[in-house]
C-alpha cells in the first residue's frame, strides 16, 4: 500500500506543472533573445526600412537630420546600420553549415571505420590544414584571388573544417564503441542510420555547444575579414567596413564606431547565451530543491 501510494505520488509529480515551473524554462532563452534579437532583426530585416540614400552630409558630423551622425564618406550612419547586418550574419552562418556539412560525416566516418587507414586518409590533410592560421590562410587566399561574400563564407568554412571534423570524430568514437552499435551492425543497418540516427543523436549536446561556439569563430573571422576589406568594398556598408573605416573619427563622431561595434558583440554574446541555454538540463534545480 505504501509503495502505491509513494508510485501515485511521483507520477503525480511528474505530470502536474507547477506555478512557474514553465516560466522558469522560458526564462531561460529571455536574455539571449533580448540581446541577439535587436542585432538579429536589424540584420535580416533592417534593408527593408533602409529607404532611399538621401543627399550626404558632412563627413563625421552629428546632428543636422542625421539620428546617429554620419561617416567618413558623409552617409547617414542609421541607414548603413540598417542595411550592414545582412552579409555579416549571412555569410557567418553559411560557413557554419558549409562546415559542418563537411566535418559531420568525414567525422562519423572515421570514428565509426575500423579501417586505420581511411581515419588516416581523412584527418591528416585536415590536420595540415589546422596548422595554418586561420587568418593568414584568409589573407593568403585573398591575396591571390579576390573573394567575393560567397568566396569569403567559403574561405572561413574551411579553416573551420579540420576543428569541427576533430571534435565529431572524438564524440563520435566513445558512442561508437557502444555494444548498441555492434547490435546496429549486426543487423545489418545502414551506415547512415548508424551514424546519423544514433551516434549523432548521442553526442547531440556536444556537437551544438561547438556550434554555438563555432559560430561565434565564424562571426568573428567575417568581421576581422572585412575590417581588412577582404571580401567586401572598402565603402560597402557592413558593421565590420564601419568600424574600419570610421574609427579615425572615434572621438568626433563616436556612434558611427560603436553602434555597429555593439552589434556585432551582440549577436556574440547573445548566441551563446541562446545555446546556453538550449543545453542546460531542465529540472537540475528541482533536484537539488
Amino acid at each position: 500500500m505504501a509503495l502505491a501510494l509513494a508510485c501515485s505520488r511521483r507520477g503525480l509529480k511528474a505530470l502536474v506543472v507547477w506555478p512557474g515551473q514553465g516560466r522558469t524554462r522560458t526564462g531561460r532563452f529571455l536574455p539571449g533573445l533580448l540581446i541577439v534579437g535587436v542585432p538579429l532583426v536589424l540584420a535580416l530585416a533592417g534593408p527593408l526600412f533602409a529607404g532611399d540614400a538621401g543627399p550626404r552630409g558632412t563627413s563625421l558630423t552629428t546632428g543636422d537630420g542625421h539620428l546617429l551622425g554620419t561617416d567618413f564618406i558623409g552617409r547617414d550612419v542609421g541607414r548603413q546600420i540598417l542595411l550592414g547586418g545582412r552579409s555579416v550574419v549571412l555569410v557567418a552562418v553559411a560557413s557554419t553549415a558549409l562546415a559542418y556539412a563537411v566535418a559531420l560525416p568525414a567525422g562519423f566516418v572515421c570514428a565509426l571505420t575500423r579501417r586505420r587507414w581511411v581515419e588516416e586518409l581523412l584527418m591528416r590533410p585536415l590536420d595540415v590544414l589546422l596548422s595554418v592560421p586561420s587568418l593568414l590562410l584568409i589573407l593568403l587566399v585573398a591575396a591571390a584571388v579576390a573573394p567575393g561574400p560567397a568566396g569569403l563564407a567559403l574561405l572561413v568554412a574551411l579553416v573551420n573544417i579540420p576543428d569541427a571534423a576533430r571534435i565529431v570524430r572524438a564524440a563520435g568514437a566513445e558512442a561508437a564503441s557502444r555494444p548498441a552499435v555492434e547490435a546496429l551492425r549486426m543487423q545489418g543497418e545502414s551506415w547512415a542510420r548508424m551514424a546519423f540516427g544514433y551516434v549523432g543523436r548521442s553526442v547531440a549536446r556536444t556537437l551544438a555547444a561547438d556550434a554555438g561556439v563555432r559560430l561565434t569563430g565564424a562571426l568573428y573571422l567575417v568581421a576581422t575579414a572585412a575590417f581588412l576589406g577582404v571580401g567586401v568594398a572598402p565603402d560597402a556598408a557592413d558593421w565590420a567596413v564601419m568600424v574600419d573605416r570610421n574609427r579615425a573619427g572615434l572621438f568626433v563622431q563616436p556612434w558611427a564606431v560603436v553602434v555597429p561595434a555593439l552589434l556585432i558583440v551582440a549577436l556574440t554574446m547573445g548566441g551563446n547565451l541562446l545555446v546556453d541555454a538550449a543545453l542546460a538540463r531542465p529540472g537540475t534545480k528541482e533536484k537539488h530543491a
